[in-house]
């Protein structure tokens, strides 16, 4: 997404436009599934000095307003993309915890459909698929 999409967003949620929150987003973009040490690496190298608790604060605000996602497989770190809104679930590799996106899965599949739903009205599932990714596999 280009900086003027970035600023519009975060005008848009009563957001002030920085330098920083500008670098943080275009690192999220950049990278998904990144960690906010990877993120503050990434920000680091493209503006220069920022402390990792200005990325994390960075981060949360985001996360709060809906600008990224966080996930936090288990046994993991969190992680954040800008995918969001979708409904999307993730395949996580057991051996080198490499992570990709899969789209919803759709129809009656007995995961997305909760036995007792215990009177909520439910409009996402969060599934994580675990497997080895092929070079793990191989490896």
């Amino acid at each position: 997404m280009d900086d003027n999409g970035v600023e519009h967003q975060l005008r848009d949620r009563g957001l002030q436009v920085t330098a920083q929150r500008l670098a943080v987003m275009e690192a999220v973009s950049a990278h998904p599934h990144a960690t906010a040490e990877e993120l503050t690496e990434d920000v680091r190298s493209r503006i220069g000095s920022i402390s990792k608790q200005a990325v994390y604060d960075t981060l949360g605000v985001f996360v709060e307003n809906n600008l990224i996602r966080r996930i936090q497989p288990s046994g993991s770190v969190a992680r954040y993309e800008d995918r969001v809104g979708d409904n999307h679930h993730h395949l996580v590799c057991r051996g080198c915890g490499i992570v990709f996106d899969v789209d919803c899965a759709v129809g009656d599949t007995p995961c997305l459909i909760a036995d007792d739903d215990h009177g909520f009205e439910i409009d996402e599932a969060e599934v994580v698929y675990w497997g080895r990714c092929p070079t793990c596999r191989t490896g």
